[in-house]
């Protein structure tokens, strides 16, 4: 399955529509030369909505994808891919 066909789609194009302003606003406060602190909080505010959606992407792919594979018998795939994620999001 791919997150095309997932129930939260509308609603994660929605958020990241969002992020997409609030990336766009952190060009505008840096170009203005707007305070370091103002600007820290914002990049931390887009750092956690996009944490938000690697979230639920990840809950997806761990209820559909990973279970399939599983099912499959490609067991060995699904943990090579859950483990690269984990690392991923360490970084």
């Amino acid at each position: 399955m791919n997150f095309s066909k997932h129930k939260s789609k509308d609603k994660l194009a929605r958020r990241l529509k969002i992020i997409e302003g609030q990336v766009r606003g952190l060009g505008d406060m840096i170009e203005k030369g707007a305070y370091c602190i103002d600007i820290i909080t914002q990049t931390s505010a887009v750092k956690q909505a996009l944490s938000g959606i690697e979230d639920v992407v990840m809950e997806n792919h761990l209820n559909t994808c990973a279970i399939d594979q599983i099912k499959a018998g490609k067991g060995n795939r699904a943990r090579a891919e859950i483990l690269k994620v984990y690392r991923l999001k360490r970084r």
